[in-house]
């Protein structure tokens, strides 16, 4: 099992990087965040989860062993593969898909490309448990916050804002922890959106 590769960033694109280590070029395959993550500098970390199919051998790269953590817990979905994981992990921020997993928020993963209801359904009822346990405060956080986005994301939307956007904008700004007002939670969203 190849746990992590560091080396000479030769390549980046918003799906893959190429890491020189030792002379070998590796192709890792990565996700918006970590795309984002990854800095400009010649040396690059990235931990790796390994897949080997019938007609290929891919080589998965995260910045964060917890983004590599929930891919992992993704794929062990019956009906989620690494390309659809990896379009999750593209889509939503690590809290945002945390979040929706622990809420049972089936919309907001129904926003992303390739998953339906029945998909949706099926990653939250088999990680919630699961995700819970690997976040434990966090955990604590978001389901106090739930009824205050809530209040937030119904008084957007009779603003006048779309819902997916407005409630990702609820959903990063939640993220960071703080406890807030749905007042406040309505006027930093404004900002955002």
């Amino acid at each position: 099992m190849i746990a992590q590769i560091k080396g000479e960033l030769i390549e980046k694109t918003p799906t893959y990087v190429v890491i020189d280590c030792n002379g070998v070029g590796y192709e890792l395959k990565i996700s918006l965040n970590t795309f984002s993550q990854i800095g400009e500098g010649k040396t690059c970390l990235l931990f790796t989860h390994f897949v080997v199919r019938e007609d290929a051998q891919l080589l998965y790269g995260f910045k964060e062993t917890s983004e590599r953590e929930l891919f992992r817990l993704l794929i062990s979905v019956s009906g989620v593969g690494s390309a659809t994981a990896m379009m999750i992990l593209s889509s939503l921020s690590l809290n945002e898909t945390k979040g929706a997993i622990l809420t049972g928020d089936v919309n907001t993963l129904k926003g992303v490309k390739g998953i339906g209801a029945k998909s949706a359904e099926r990653i939250i009822i088999d990680l919630r448990d699961k995700i819970g346990k690997i976040d434990g405060e966090s955990t604590i956080s978001l389901r106090t916050n739930n009824t205050v986005k809530e209040e937030a994301l119904s008084a957007l939307v009779m603003l006048g804002f779309g819902k997916n956007p407005a409630e990702k904008a609820l959903t990063k700004i939640l993220s960071s922890g703080e406890e807030l007002t749905v007042e406040e939670l309505i006027k930093r969203t404004l900002k955002n959106l």
